[in-house]
């Protein structure tokens, strides 16, 4: 097993050698994308996009069958065709076929990464990476805290440098509030709708400026009372039009509230370097609530408790961590050194 040291401290990460190929094998969940494509950016890479979707028979087998025949390398149009990668970056039960068959086809040649744990065990890939929280180890995966993700030390900088002017004129301290929904483990009630709708019409009230980003999942009765809630107050809430401006809301921000519902999105708001308070919504998994639970101990995070909190609290970001494993990995796979 690979840890982390800790804190995850943000560090450099190794470009590979000049004409790396890579490909990422998608799940269609938006999710395991990010992950992957963020470590991949990490090495300086830009990755083929593979979405894989196999038919549903072939899908319920994973990951332990066969992939689709449809999408053999030999197949006209398939997504496998050769030229194969020198990486491969997967994550999802789908794609785990997937990256067996590729591995096997290029003739060990593609250097195969999977993210979390493909239920098969740590022979699936030459290197692994998984959360603390699940249980899968071995000499060939990699341990971090939170996740990888593409907020990346320069992108957070850019925002700062030229803010984004629909958040550029709010007052300090500024506060982003990032929401997720419900969930196969998490609900959000009346109780929760009028927790948090309290929570910012507080916030904006007592002159901070407030930044609303939400999720694909946010219930809209959520996203309507906040709007109504900080009409005429110094506040944002992105409605869906124009581009999210997601990214600017964690550089800009002062402090961030973030709905504990999901484990990517309080691991992306501790790569802003301020405060990060947690809302916990109804509903949970012992997984999620472990997680979080470890940050609480360890200084990152605190649970919301009605008031904002201040504590100096430097970024924490495994991203970087992970490239540069894979980079070292590469390398003695390859038998070059990384430039």
């Amino acid at each position: 097993m690979i840890s982390s040291p800790t804190p995850q401290s943000i560090v450099s990460a190794p470009r590979l050698p000049q004409g790396t190929t890579a490909w990422v094998l998608a799940s269609g969940k938006v999710g395991h994308e990010v992950h992957c494509l963020g470590i991949a950016r990490e090495l300086g890479l830009e990755p083929v996009l593979k979405q894989v979707r196999p038919r549903a028979l072939f899908a319920a087998l994973t990951p332990f069958g066969p992939i689709d025949p449809r999408d053999r390398a030999t197949k006209p149009g398939s997504l496998l065709a050769p030229p194969f990668p020198d990486i491969v970056f997967a994550a999802g039960r789908v794609t785990v076929p997937y990256l067996r068959y590729l591995r096997r086809v290029s003739g060990g040649r593609t250097f195969a990464m999977f993210l979390q744990d493909p239920r098969t065990g740590a022979g699936a890939a030459d290197l692994l990476w998984v959360p603390e929280h699940d249980r899968l180890r071995g000499e060939n995966v990699l341990v971090t805290l939170t996740s990888p993700h593409p907020l990346r030390p320069h992108i957070l900088e850019a925002a700062r440098r030229s803010p984004d002017p629909r958040l550029a004129h709010l007052p300090h301290p500024r506060v982003a509030m990032v929401l997720g929904g419900p969930s196969a483990h998490h609900r959000f009630e009346e109780k929760d709708v009028a927790a948090l709708t309290r929570i910012a019409g507080d916030l904006a009230a007592s002159g901070c400026g407030v930044m609303v980003t939400p999720s694909r999942r946010t219930p809209p009765d959520l996203i309507k009372a906040l709007a109504q809630a900080l009409a005429g107050q110094p506040a944002f809430v992105w409605d869906g039009e124009g581009d999210n401006p997601y990214a600017a809301m964690i550089a800009l921000a002062d402090s961030i509230v973030v709905t504990g519902d999901s484990v990517n999105m309080v691991g992306e708001a501790l790569a802003g370097g301020v405060p990060v308070q947690v809302y916990d919504p109804s509903g949970g998994h012992p997984k999620i609530t472990g997680f979080i639970n470890k940050l609480v101990v360890a200084g990152h995070v605190r649970r919301w408790a009605g008031a904002l909190e201040r504590w100096d609290n430097p970024p924490l970001d495994a991203t970087s961590l992970i490239a540069s494993e894979i980079a070292r990995r590469y390398t003695a796979f390859r038998g070059s050194p990384p430039l």
